[in-house]
């Protein structure tokens, strides 16, 4: 198993520069559906202070190694086998990216030290922090891994790469950001207007076509 993760003082806003060592710049998509009085519209952007904050990222796999063992059932027709060696390659991708996030709480950031928390707890979530990653609902774009992956040098830290289309390979594989603060939680965007999607538009610095692409499952 490998992984990336550094940490970088972020924002969320413009389309982000190309080159190391110049401020990055994550678009963030709000909220926009109705809600009744008192509770926020919410987006990623809350949660990181404009005045200097830290946002995180990371990418790890679980996946390398596995498709030789996967052509080797197949030939044998052992479709159970598999199955069962590319979920359990999921999974362990999956308890990597919490264990880490365990990590950056309790080391890394140290905002949490000595967290001790059963399982049931993990399972539930009951720590300060979360980490989105592109493509669910918090964060729907996943045309943000390029950024993300951009920022943490995944695919020469870990073997990573993306796909035209933001998928991971190999695909037992978790991305995504990291935030502290200890009011941020998980939401979903749901639907986005045309005036966000125009201003997201601009500030990823892409034609219209290419934003209503990106974002096409939640437009209305």
């Amino acid at each position: 198993m490998r992984d990336a993760v550094p940490s970088t003082p972020g924002s969320a806003g413009g389309p982000p520069p190309q080159r190391a060592g110049e401020d990055v710049r994550i678009p963030m998509l709000r909220q926009q559906i109705k809600k009744r009085e008192g509770r926020p519209n919410m987006c990623l952007a809350d949660f990181i202070s404009p005045q200097g904050d830290w946002i995180g990222g990371f990418a790890v796999t679980a996946g390398h190694g596995i498709d030789a063992h996967s052509a080797r059932f197949k030939a044998a027709h052992d479709d159970y086998s598999d199955i069962m060696l590319k979920a359990l390659a999921d999974r362990l991708a999956e308890a990597f990216a919490e264990r880490l996030h365990a990590h950056v709480r309790s080391d890394l950031w140290g905002y949490a030290p000595g967290e001790q928390l059963t399982n049931e707890a993990l399972i539930r979530e009951q720590y300060r922090g979360i980490r989105p990653a592109p493509g669910y609902p918090a964060c729907p774009d996943h045309s943000l891994k390029p950024i993300l992956f951009d920022l943490l040098d995944a695919t020469n830290a870990t073997g990573i790469t993306l796909t035209e289309h933001f998928a991971m390979f190999p695909t037992a594989a978790v991305s995504g950001f990291y935030f502290g603060h200890s009011d941020a939680e998980y939401f979903g965007v749901a639907r986005v207007g045309k005036d966000q999607l125009e201003d997201y538009a601009t500030r990823r610095a892409v034609d219209l076509e290419t934003a209503t692409r990106w974002l096409r499952p939640n437009l209305d």
